[in-house]
């Protein structure tokens, strides 16, 4: 029998809408050649939604992605909505209701981009981020609104099981990276929460005989990562300093709109979440021009953990080959359209 995956599909606002619909025609077309049928429910969950109804998905949105295999997210934001409001009335919760507690996010030089500077050939980088506590939190307030007095407290919160959780998977993940760990931190000036998630993770990768952790201040690590790129290969990080490393290594290997993200549930207990991470980029929504790499390979990543190694190995290798040949969208320095890229990535499956 044909394997069959319910994925729900947000496309959300702007340029995730662009490339969303021609990724989802390239993993039907992979589909085919591999045996197996995606289901996509398509969900119009965005920041029109919430314009007319004041959510960003429908009260009972979280039972509806429940029954599925997984979520596949384009992007949300636009100028009108304030982006607290979309980031925190779609994308958090299915994070969090989903215990999506490992955000992944790999990058390595592609084959015909330019990266930020010479000898980046061996870039490979996977950024492990903590995806449901840390530094964003609800916890906090604003007082004295409109007076010369008001503040603002925000609250972070870190938790032993969280972060060893975050910890195993990225000494798990090292184990086959050569084996050395690095902890981004900033246990010298931040002195409750971060030297608390230095020795969890120390203590956490104890148990991992062939990894090594690395601890290494977020500032002096920011200045690594553009000095020195390639002497990283496998980086754990809160979900604030995973957030912002993971964007400066897409940088540094050519452009963000080529970068991919995973929000797992690891135990599979819930769907995952598969996401490029470039944004709505509302300027050039529409146009035909945004680069769908990264949501290809968000693609690739997604088709990866639903078990299809073989389909996610092809798709990656198709629009790397693109790449290779010099179809490049204008962000790369190339002319192809985004639709134009898509249909030679479905060409070159096999």
């Amino acid at each position: 029998m044909t394997r069959t995956y319910t994925i729900d599909s947000i496309p959300g606002d702007g340029i995730g809408v662009d490339v969303t619909e021609v990724a989802m025609g390239c993993v039907d077309a992979v589909a085919g050649l591999h045996g197996f049928t995606v289901n996509w429910r398509v969900r119009d969950w965005n920041s029109d939604l919430y314009v007319k109804t004041g959510r960003m998905m429908p009260v009972d949105g979280i039972e509806q992605l429940g029954s599925g295999d997984g979520i596949y997210l384009g992007a949300v934001g636009t100028p009108d909505v304030p982006d607290d409001v979309t980031l925190w009335g779609l994308l958090i919760p299915i994070r969090r209701e989903f215990d999506q507690y490992v955000n992944l996010r790999p990058m390595k030089l592609l084959p015909g981009v330019k990266g930020a500077m010479p000898g980046l050939e061996d870039l490979d980088i996977v950024v492990v981020r903590e995806n449901v506590e840390g530094e964003y939190s609800q916890i906090g307030g604003r007082f004295g609104a409109g007076t010369d007095a008001e503040f603002a407290v925000q609250e972070s919160v870190f938790t032993k099981a969280g972060i060893s959780r975050v910890a195993r998977y990225a000494a798990e993940a090292a184990t086959k990276r050569g084996g050395i760990l690095v902890s981004a931190t900033k246990s010298n000036g931040i002195i409750h929460t971060m030297p608390f998630w230095d020795e969890v993770v120390a203590r956490t990768v104890e148990q991992f005989p062939g990894v090594t952790v690395d601890k290494v201040l977020i500032d002096a690590l920011a200045a690594r990562l553009v000095m020195k790129p390639t002497s990283v290969r496998t980086i754990v990080a809160s979900n604030l300093f995973g957030d912002i490393l993971s964007d400066l290594v897409a940088g540094v290997a050519g452009s963000i709109g080529i970068a991919p993200s995973a929000n797992l549930n690891p135990e599979r207990r819930h769907p995952s979440m598969f996401e490029p991470v470039h944004g709505s980029a509302p300027d050039i929504a529409g146009k035909g021009i945004a680069n769908p790499v990264g949501a290809l390979w968000a693609a690739a990543m997604m088709l990866d953990h639903l078990g299809e190694a073989a389909a996610a190995q092809s798709l990656t290798g198709a629009f790397e080959s693109a790449l290779a040949d010099g179809i490049a969208t204008p962000d790369l320095g190339g002319s192809a359209t985004t639709l134009e890229f898509a249909q030679e990535v479905r060409a070159r499956l096999g």
